[in-house]
């Protein structure tokens, strides 16, 4: 079930909903075949719904998009990039631990 909280991204919309809005937003690049992504998924819709309101999330699928993904240098999946005012400010690679995740969403998180 998808998480409205979560919004999908593709190279046509990226620029909009990431580069031109001031509210942090949080961009998991992933795969449907990728099984770190599919443990990571969870996650990452609990966040959404405890940052409602103060940062934002979304997720690109780097099969479906591949000028974003090259863009910002994306070697392996899931990796997760924090971005606020439009500027990248924290990346991290790899399934991480909900907390870890957490700590770096509460120092952007607004409210």
């Amino acid at each position: 079930m998808a998480n409205a909280n979560i919004v999908n991204l593709d190279d046509n919309n990226f620029s909009d909903a990431v580069e031109k809005n001031s509210t942090p937003i949080l961009v998991d690049f992933w795969a449907e075949w990728c099984m770190p992504c599919r443990a990571l998924a969870p996650v990452i819709d609990e966040l959404a719904n405890e940052f409602q309101g103060k940062v934002r999330f979304a997720k690109v699928n780097v099969d479906d998009c591949k000028t974003v993904p090259s863009q910002f240098g994306i070697r392996g999946i899931p990796t997760l990039i924090l971005f606020q005012d439009g500027k990248k400010v924290n990346e991290l690679v790899g399934n991480q631990p909900k907390e870890k995740i957490k700590m770096m969403l509460s120092k952007v998180a607004q409210g």
